[in-house]
């Protein structure tokens, strides 16, 4: 059962504590903080536990005190043993290193504090071990364990598979799991849930769990990830929710007051001056960008502009060496300003930061809450979060945010389920270890939250298929890595190579590199990222290099596009990097959009004063008036304009350009259901009119662009429920998302190995070797686990289907539909109608587009300027 926690005194903490570690706590601090006192005396008690709070509220020590309470005791009495006691895995290696040190430090003080009162303790030891530890240090700690192993979860799963050292890990009285909420949502938290599983069977005594996490939600279901099950019911586990002891101070700054008008130039120069100010007025900023092409710019801009003040960019492109001298200078207080794009979110320990600045919406309220809450680093010190925007959707959606925000409604965390190529890995290091009966593994597995519902057919095929079952793969050199006698239903390793192979194949980060673009004729363009790459679909323009292209097909690692001039583009170059809106807030903002329809109803009766809507928003929102203003004036150009769409109601607008025809499906379910709904929908119109769609898909909706008109009935047919996700699949036939998620899902599955006994595979020839597979395993076996978990992934966690169809289910019996014919894009089309239009070069141009279409809108509303 999932309970709710308590929080305990001073006394009865002190209580469970060893007097050396009691009198080392209360030397150095007046009082334990809201995570230690939710969580120390379960812990020593045997409970599982969750803590949820920000970062700097002592956490991490919440988490280690029992284990160095319970060290100490045993190093006392001379009965320390050589074997691991507590494992703790974080995400971030250098995360790893930072928490070594943070332990050492107070190792250190009790030692001297022991030697002082003539206390002899045996020492205590503490290792780092990852991918990147030395041969010589592991050789050491096979020799001597240590009594803290900290690790990595791909590190985890490789010491289970090592006899040699798993030895040392049958008696681990803690497990700690660092930044839960940074795993939980992807394929490397549930590799962990598998380890933590594989681990939890290794044990003679009892193991208790303790999860630390940042802002997340729910927490009961992030506790179930956590601990898991036990004979098909789930484990205990006590929550601590301490994220409330923070005071929050949230505000929705943009440096422009005319949303439509302004010119890039005065939008680029305002907004970097804003920032310079924000930047001068603080001891420490740290600005969070979306994308690292933004981090760079803002970095570049600020330098300009404050040429005495030390400025640096932090993101994932950056060298190890300079991301760590960055992180140092912020720790030690000599750096003005840091620019990041995500790298900081995690809780390396930064020091002192004063403001924290997000650039454009984070567009999911527990991200909002996670970055600025890296402002105050000390519990009781207000985190100051200013939310800086400069486009009209940005604005409403970073309004309605940064309510939801000061008010904690989080949003609900997505984990992937049952994917069948980190099932694989496992079943490979399992099959290392011993030989196993399919039920005891189905048992273990089972006990994996993730996995709860895994059935015994969908282990059957995994272990067929890794047992060479299907011949005809031979011939693309996919071989049999275990054996499985069916009849006995029993499995094994088969060969000693088995050992190797896995431990350097294991974990599900992918190569990503960069793609080649190339013309027909064989012209080398430039490159793009892979997860560009990965969204193109025939036929589709972009922008590189400040020329457009069409993509027309792909050849391994590399594209193929011919120049076309003129050509309006579909996607924008940076569109890889933008985070989507998440589901939940994007229904807040629909109902936020009723309200706002409602007092424009009234307004329009005479009932009210555009007075008393602006007061209204600057009241209830927290906004300046300008902000609020712009906000009211968006919405009434709407509602003059078509129709303002709704949590109750689906606004679809058709214009006609250029012989085309536009539909525009206001849908604003953020940006993963929206890609969904769209490229069914495109699909069913490619087979009623036999015609090419081009579909422009953002947070906010989706645009589709055909060569015919499309009847009401026809239109309404596009919304069926029947055969949604069969279609989805249909539609994915042939993309370039398949291609790669496929090499993605084939290489975790080991079906592809990246790294053979020492020897690399490029990803140029894992891609070959992919293409050749997806077109075999199509052919012959459709339902093969490495395609069916393709599929899965593609649909569940890259896009969300789920949310898709829950919002599809309400269209026609909660949301009505209305069909509005517009003479050209309406307000809250501009975004979708420009969306491959945003480019870094084409800034200039688009603005000039926007106005030109702002001032058509005006025209029609019969509004001037």
């Amino acid at each position: 059962m999932i309970k709710k926690g308590k929080p305990y005194s001073d006394e009865e903490i002190a209580k469970v504590l060893h007097p050396l570690v009691r009198e080392w706590f209360f030397g150095k601090f007046k009082t334990f903080t809201p995570p230690q006192r939710y969580s120390i005396v379960e812990a020593v008690k045997g409970n599982n536990v969750l803590i949820t709070s920000p970062t700097g509220s002592g956490k991490t020590l919440a988490g280690f005190l029992p284990v160095i309470s319970m060290l100490v005791d045993l190093a006392e009495k001379g009965k320390l043993e050589d074997k691991v006691y507590c494992v703790y895995v974080s995400p971030l290696r250098a995360l790893n290193n930072d928490i070594r040190r943070n332990l050492e430090e107070p190792l250190k003080e009790i030692y001297e504090l022991a030697e002082k009162k003539g206390i002899e303790l045996q020492e205590i030891r503490i290792a780092v071990r990852t991918g990147d530890t030395p041969q010589d240090e592991r050789q050491r700690q096979l020799k001597k364990p240590p009594h803290i192993l900290i690790t990595t979860p791909e590190t985890l799963a490789i010491v289970l598979a090592s006899p040699k050292f798993s030895r040392y890990l049958t008696d681990v009285r803690y497990l700690i799991v660092d930044e839960i909420h940074a795993m939980a949502e992807s394929k490397r938290g549930t590799h962990l849930t598998l380890s933590m599983e594989r681990l939890e069977r290794l044990q003679k005594g009892r193991m208790v769990r303790i999860g630390l996490s940042a802002t997340i939600h729910p927490l009961d279901e992030v506790a179930r990830f956590l601990v898991g099950y036990e004979d098909g019911r789930e484990r205990d586990c006590i929550v601590a929710d301490v994220t409330f002891a923070k005071p929050m101070d949230i505000k929705v700054v943009s440096p422009i007051d005319d949303f439509f008008s302004a010119s890039a130039e005065e939008i680029s120069q305002k907004l970097y001056n804003m920032l310079a100010e924000f930047v001068k007025s603080s001891r420490t900023t740290l600005i969070f960008t979306n994308t690292r092409s933004a981090t760079e710019r803002v970095v570049y801009h600020l330098k300009k502009l404050l040429p005495d003040y030390p400025i640096k960019a932090h993101h994932s492109s950056l060298s190890r060496e300079v991301r760590l001298e960055v992180e140092e200078n912020l720790k030690a207080g000599r750096l003005k300003a840091v620019i990041s794009s995500t790298s900081l979110e995690l809780g390396i320990d930064i020091g002192y930061i004063d403001l924290v600045i997000l650039l454009g919406s984070p567009k999911s309220i527990n991200r909002a809450l996670q970055r600025i809450g890296r402002s105050g680093h000390r519990l009781h010190e207000v985190s100051v979060g200013r939310i800086v925007v400069v486009d009209q959707d940005d604005l409403v959606e970073c309004t309605v945010l940064a309510k939801e925000a000061m008010e904690r409604r989080l949003d609900r965390i997505h984990i992937p389920k049952k994917p069948l190529d980190v099932l694989c890995q496992h079943i490979v290091g399992m099959a290392i270890e011993k030989k196993w009966k399919v039920d005891e593994v189905l048992k273990l597995i089972r006990s994996a939250y993730p996995y709860r519902d895994l059935t015994k057919e969908e282990l059957i095929d995994v272990l067929k298929y890794l047992s060479g079952k299907y011949s005809e793969l031979e011939k693309e050199k996919v071989y049999g890595k275990i054996w499985f006698d069916e009849e006995a239903e029993e499995f094994g390793r088969r060969t000693k190579l088995l050992r190797p192979i896995y431990y350097l194949n294991v974990g599900t980060i992918p190569d990503e590199v960069a793609i080649t673009v190339i013309t027909k004729d064989g012209r080398f363009i430039g490159k793009v990222e892979e997860e560009f790459a990965e969204r193109l679909v025939k036929g589709d323009v972009f922008v590189l290099a400040g020329r457009t292209f069409r993509f027309l097909g792909s050849k391994g690692m590399s594209i193929l596009v011919e120049e076309v001039e003129g050509e309006k583009p579909t996607v924008p170059s940076w569109f890889s990097e933008q985070l989507p809106l998440s589901y939940d807030l994007a229904l807040r903002i629909q109902r936020f959009r009723a309200k706002m329809e409602e007092m424009i109803d009234r307004l329009l009766r005479e009932e009210i004063e555009d007075e008393d809507i602006i007061r209204h928003l600057m009241k209830e929102y927290k906004i300046e008036w300008k902000t609020a203003r712009a906000i009211f004036r968006y919405f009434l150009e709407q509602k003059l304009f078509s129709e303002i769409p709704t949590d109750k109601k689906l606004v679809i607008e058709e214009f006609e350009e250029d012989g085309m025809f536009y539909y525009v499906f206001h849908t604003l379910i953020g940006r993963r259901a929206n890609e969904a709904v769209s490229r069914v929908f495109a699909y069913r119109i490619g087979r009623m009119k036999d015609c090419n769609v081009q579909i422009a898909v953002t947070d906010n909706g989706f645009l589709l662009k055909l060569p015919e008109k499309l009847d009401e009935h026809e239109i309404f047919d596009l919304f069926d429920l029947r055969d949604f996700k069969d279609h989805l699949k249909l539609a994915l036939d042939k993309t370039e998302l398949l291609r790669r998620r496929f090499r993605h899902v084939a290489v975790r599955s080991f079906m592809i190995l990246r790294n053979y006994l020492g020897r690399e595979k490029s990803v140029w020839k894992q891609q070959m070797s992919a293409d050749a597979l997806l077109k075999l395993l199509k052919r012959y076996f459709p339902d093969f686990p490495v395609l069916k978990e393709t599929y899965r992934e593609i649909m569940e966690d890259f896009m969300d289907v789920e949310n898709a169809l829950d919002y599809l289910g309400k269209v026609g019996r909660e949301i009505e539909v209305r069909i509005v014919k517009v003479p050209h894009p309406s307000p809250f089309a501009l975004n979708m109608y420009l969306v491959g239009e945003e480019d870094v070069v084409l800034m200039e141009d688009r603005r000039k587009v926007l106005k030109m279409l702002h001032e058509m809108i005006l025209k029609s509303i019969g509004k001037d300027g």
